[in-house]
C-alpha cells in the first residue's frame, strides 16, 4: 500500500503501514498509542464488531519496531500483561476501568478490569500522583453499536488524562485506529499526527477528528 496523507486543521493523518510512514514524518514531542498487544485479539462482542481482529496482533514486533524507530522520544504505550513489556519501560501505569468489562476467565473470581500503559522516556509533567488511573467509562461491551467506532476503542477522557502528563505540542499515534488520541488532541489544542493501515478506520478517524476540531472552533 502506498501511504496516503491528509491534513485536517493541525492534524496530519496517514493511511498506511506505520513502519513505512515513520521515516516521512517530522520530529514529534511524544507518542501516545494503543498498539497491537500481541495476543491474537478477536472481538467477543456482538453486533458490527463480532469476530473482528487486529492486524499484526500475533506478536509485539510492530510495536517494538515503532519504539526502536522513535529512539528517545517519550511515549505511553498501551499493552497486555500477557506479553513482555517494551524494552526500556520506566514504569507501568494501570488503567482501572470499573466493573463494566468483559467476562474474562470464568474459572477465576476476578474480572479483567485493568489494562497496562508502559512509560518510555522522560520529561513527563504534572502532579506526582498514583500510577493507577481510575477512569470508569462505559465499556464498549455495554455501549450501543452506533456509539462505538472500534472494538478496542479507548475513552477520549482517558487519553486527555494521559495528554495532561505529556508535554510538547505535537503528539504521534502510529496505531490510530478510529482516532481517539487525535480527538483528545483536538479537544486540548494539540497538534496531532496519526497513522492507520485499515481504510475503514482511517476514514472514521478523519471524520471524528474533523468533527472535534469543528466543535472546538464553535466553542472558542
Amino acid at each position: 500500500m502506498t501511504p496516503r496523507r491528509e491534513v485536517i486543521g493541525n492534524a496530519e493523518l496517514w493511511l498506511g503501514d506505520c513502519r513505512e510512514v515513520l521515516p516521512l514524518l517530522p520530529k514529534v514531542d511524544a507518542v501516545i498509542t494503543d498498539p497491537p498487544y500481541g495476543v491474537n485479539y478477536s472481538s467477543g462482542m456482538g453486533g458490527k464488531f463480532k469476530g473482528d481482529s487486529i492486524i499484526g496482533d500475533g506478536c509485539v514486533s510492530v510495536r517494538d519496531a515503532v519504539i526502536e524507530a522513535m529512539g528517545d522520544v517519550r511515549g505511553l504505550y498501551f499493552g497486555s500483561w500477557k506479553m513482555p513489556k517494551p524494552a526500556g519501560t520506566k514504569q507501568t501505569i494501570i488503567w482501572e476501568k470499573g466493573d463494566h468489562v468483559g467476562m474474562g476467565d470464568l474459572s477465576l473470581p476476578w474480572r479483567p478490569n485493568t489494562e497496562e500503559v508502559y512509560v518510555l522516556g522522560g520529561g513527563f509533567v504534572g502532579h506526582r500522583g498514583s500510577s493507577v488511573i481510575r477512569f470508569n467509562a462505559p465499556s464498549p461491551n455495554f455501549t450501543p453499536d452506533k456509539q462505538r467506532f472500534h472494538p478496542t476503542e479507548k475513552p477520549v477522557g482517558l487519553m486527555e488524562i494521559l495528554l495532561g502528563k505529556t508535554p510538547g505540542q505535537t503528539i504521534l499515534d502510529p496505531f490510530m485506529g478510529s482516532g481517539t488520541t487525535g480527538v483528545a488532541c483536538a479537544n486540548l489544542g494539540r497538534a496531532f499526527i496519526g497513522i492507520e493501515r485499515e481504510p475503514k478506520y482511517f476514514d472514521i478517524a478523519c471524520r471524528r477528528i474533523e468533527d472535534a476540531q469543528r466543535q472546538g472552533r464553535l466553542i472558542a
